[in-house]
């Protein structure tokens, strides 16, 4: 079993490959709190494992656009095609590589069904916003068949049923609550006795023709298309400041982007005049693809309510058809043994359906809001021609179409009758933000695993330790380049996350993605003196 992640030793980490493959299929997981867990799976997400390897240019020098749109995710891109049909000068900058980051390794599900959505929107709003948030999922849902099906995006792309079901026969009520919304707004939804799942629910809500694909497949493919339409895509382009001028002064690297609009399409904006940090909730789920026969294949794609909450659809890679399992999400850097819950995944699956060998598995992160919308817009006044697009609530891939064409109609000065009910400016619920310390603390270098990282306390300094598989310890500061909080070691991804604002850095301290754009500082080692200090006190670290 591979035991090193694709996230954390990615390109440019300054690890030996030579010392990875030396580690695969012979090293356990251990946690900082030392539970021994035997991880299932090849690290890295099944989607980029099929998808074509893409070469976009580095920014390496000042030019100009009409605008610039930071993240080349679903809102990005989906932005960056429409503006450049329309004849706008696009420039997108992506940190990594497309079809990597958070879209990239979503459940892709092409779905207006988002659990039990509608009931809520209409007893915490009213009837006509509910309507104009399944509007906009419609348009966003169509969209992407649509160009799927114009530009001949090879990804996967499957028409399926949507279900959301309980195991409790005493929630049949918020099922059939839900059924009645969903019709109150449009939608043709039908109650079900039980869902075509190989193990018991209690009722199941249908929504018909939603749809499934590859979702780094269909990124690769629509960022061809903005290329095709004159658009300019720039890769390994980490955007470090947004800066206000008689143009938006956009930087990375060495080059300077002069522009009139700035798209900060990233998973949680890392610039602007208003911080979405405290209006926001950064939260992880953890991913598994099994090996399934194809007589055991499900049909459809499906959610449940009951806690703790799974999602399950099919998908395949280059060996064959896949069981896509997701577990209950979690907030990012709150759980300092990620590696049980991909065990506690496993068993579940392993309990109700019929699968083979776990194939992949992987974390993803998204933001949730306080009232279940997403910020979408121009954030202020004071900051025309900047736009945001953040908290997609777990259901980025039909709300963040929906964004992304809200944002062009708005630099195109085109009417949207669903962007107001995205309105970023609206206000949010103090402490919804809910951050906390380190859960990685450990007494000394001693006490951390070979492979593993723990956050030491140096006097007033706290350092995040690593140990490659030598055992050599590499230091770094355990506080966020964003804000200072200090960070949590991911013993599963082998990352370093942030439990206040969800930024992941690898385990050299790069930035996999932010709200931080700086790395976090290299560190000299504790002296001997000191490490037989702090042994000697037993202090231990707080966060």
């Amino acid at each position: 079993m591979d035991a090193v992640s694709e996230v954390a030793y990615g390109p440019g980490s300054g690890i030996d490959t030579r010392t990875i493959a030396a580690a695969k299929s012979v090293m356990s997981c251990c946690g900082s709190r030392g539970l021994n867990v035997q991880l299932p799976g090849k690290p890295g997400c099944c989607w980029e494992a099929t998808a074509p390897k893409t070469s976009y240019r580095s920014l390496d020098r000042n030019g100009e656009a009409d605008v610039a749109i930071i993240g080349a995710g679903v809102v990005g891109l989906t932005t960056a095609y429409i503006l450049a049909q329309a004849g706008l000068s696009v420039a997108v900058l992506e940190s990594r590589r497309i079809g990597r980051q958070v879209t990239g390794r979503s459940t892709a599900k092409i779905t207006c069904q988002h659990g039990l959505i509608y009931r809520h929107l209409i007893e915490a709003f009213d009837i006509d916003l509910a309507k104009r948030y399944a509007e906009a999922n419609r348009s966003g849902v169509k969209q992407i068949c649509e160009w799927i099906d114009d530009l001949d995006i090879a990804c996967d792309f499957e028409p399926k049923d949507a279900y959301t079901y309980t195991i409790d026969p005493a929630r049949r009520d918020e099922i059939e609550a839900e059924a009645e919304a969903a019709l109150r707004v449009g939608f043709d939804a039908e109650v079900l006795v039980r869902a075509p799942l190989p193990f018991e629910t209690a009722m199941t809500l249908r929504f018909p023709n939603q749809a499934q694909f590859n979702p780094a497949q269909y990124l690769i493919g629509l960022a061809k298309a903005v290329k095709a339409a004159g658009g300019r895509i720039f890769e390994n382009t980490r955007v470090t400041k947004v800066k206000p001028d008689k143009r938006w002064q956009v930087t990375a690297g060495p080059g300077v982007l002069a522009v009139q609009h700035v798209v900060i399409a990233t998973n949680l904006p890392m610039a602007g005049p208003v911080a979405y940090d405290d209006r926001t909730q950064p939260r992880c789920h953890i991913a598994m693809a099994f090996r399934m026969a194809p007589h055991a294949a499900i049909d459809g794609m499906f959610i449940g309510i009951d806690e703790p909450t799974h999602s399950l659809r099919m998908g395949r890679d280059r060996d064959g058809p896949l069981l896509v399992a997701l577990g209950p999400k979690f907030n990012t850097g709150q759980d300092g043994n990620v590696a049980a819950r991909f065990r506690d995944l496993e068993q579940w699956v392993r309990q109700n359906l019929q699968v083979g060998d776990a194939a992949w598995r992987w974390a993803n992160e998204d933001y949730d809001t306080a009232d279940r919308l997403p910020f979408v817009g121009q954030p202020s006044k004071k900051a025309r021609g900047l736009y945001v697009a953040t908290g997609f609530n777990g259901w980025g891939i039909s709300n963040g179409t929906a964004a992304g064409v809200a944002i062009a109609d708005q630099i195109r000065a085109q009417p949207n009758s669903w962007a107001s009910i995205f309105d970023p400016t609206r206000p949010s619920p103090k402490g919804f933000n809910q951050g906390a310390g380190t859960q990685s603390s450990v007494a000394d270098i001693d006490a951390i695993p070979v492979g593993q990282g723990g956050v030491i306390k140096r006097g007033r300094q706290k350092l995040a330790v690593w140990k490659d598989m030598k055992g050599k310890p590499h230091v770094l500061s355990a506080s966020c380049t964003h804000l200072g909080c200090t960070v949590t070691w991911n013993n599963a991804e082998r990352t370093w996350d942030c439990p206040c604002h969800g930024s992941m850095f690898a385990a050299d301290g790069s930035v996999i993605h932010g709200p931080a754009v700086k790395p976090l500082a290299a560190k000299k080692l504790p002296s001997m003196r000191t490490r037989r200090r702090v042994r000697r006190g037993r202090t231990s670290a707080t966060s």
